[in-house]
């Protein structure tokens, strides 16, 4: 297991960690209807540009954007494209920077516009259920 070995490391860290943070939470205001999931990769990568920091999902093993974006009944890693979101989508933001050689990773989900009441449960149940696993979240345990 590797150590952070300073607070400088620790800073530095915390500052890939806290452009994610930032980068998600503008992209969650810009995932309206009529947006492309291109478009919202732009904006993901002029944040990145702006903050000095580099993305952690260009060109790993291949992809060939800044942000995954998955819309609706897709997984994970979908890839940004000319796809326009639409009323009621329901949107996974994945996103990762790199600031000096350290890693900011994570995904958020966004509701496009108004969604079905069966897409708002589905959201507020996932969000439920992390939260309750991070509680439990300790060595030895198994969730």
């Amino acid at each position: 297991m590797t150590t952070l070995r300073s607070f400088a490391e620790m800073d530095t860290m915390h500052r890939a960690c806290s452009i994610v943070v930032e980068t998600l939470a503008i992209l969650a205001d810009s995932t309206k209807p009529g947006i492309t999931t291109k478009e919202l990769d732009q904006i993901a990568a002029e944040n990145l540009k702006k903050r000095g920091a580099k993305s952690a999902f260009l060109g790993y093993h291949g992809f060939p954007a800044t942000l995954c974006v998955s819309v609706n009944d897709e997984v994970v890693h979908g890839i940004p494209g000319k796809r326009v979101l639409k009323e009621g989508d329901i949107v996974g933001l994945d996103f990762g920077a790199i600031m000096d050689g350290y890693f900011g990773d994570a995904a958020r989900t966004v509701a496009v516009g108004k969604v079905s009441p069966e897409a708002e449960r589905l959201m507020k149940v996932t969000e439920e259920s992390l939260h309750r696993a991070i509680e439990n979240a300790q060595p030895g345990n198994r969730l």
